[in-house]
């Protein structure tokens, strides 16, 4: 199988078994999945969150989602548990397609390395 045809497979095994979980089988978007990776890294899933802390929770899940790419590196948990990243490499300019790519790539890699798809 191609590259590109086993991410694409990967991904689709992530957002079915994502959107089946948290969305009734509605169909769960980048944004939402980047979103739910937030909430698990920060680890406070009983707690509701409002909208500047969403966006916070979706900068924690990118930061995470590129650290094995090497353009960010955990620098401290704060007191209240929100994780802090450092920069270590600016991010290349990319067409949408090319982070979108990316980002489903870092995605599939997370949920491979954490064992919820195979």
């Amino acid at each position: 199988m191609a590259r590109d045809e086993a991410l694409k497979a990967q991904w689709n095994e992530v957002v079915g078994k994502l959107s089946n979980q948290f969305a009734d089988g509605d169909s769960l978007d980048l944004d939402a999945i980047i979103y739910l990776i937030g909430v698990q890294e920060l680890g406070q899933l009983d707690r509701k969150y409002k909208k500047d802390h969403k966006l916070d929770l979706m900068h924690i899940a990118i930061c995470k989602l590129l650290t094995p790419y090497g353009y960010y590196e955990l620098d401290y948990v704060d007191e209240e548990g929100w994780p802090h990243y450092k920069t270590l490499e600016t991010l290349p300019h990319l067409k949408a397609g090319e982070q979108s790519v990316l980002m489903k790539e870092a995605i599939v890699n997370y949920f491979l390395e954490t064992e919820f798809i195979q």
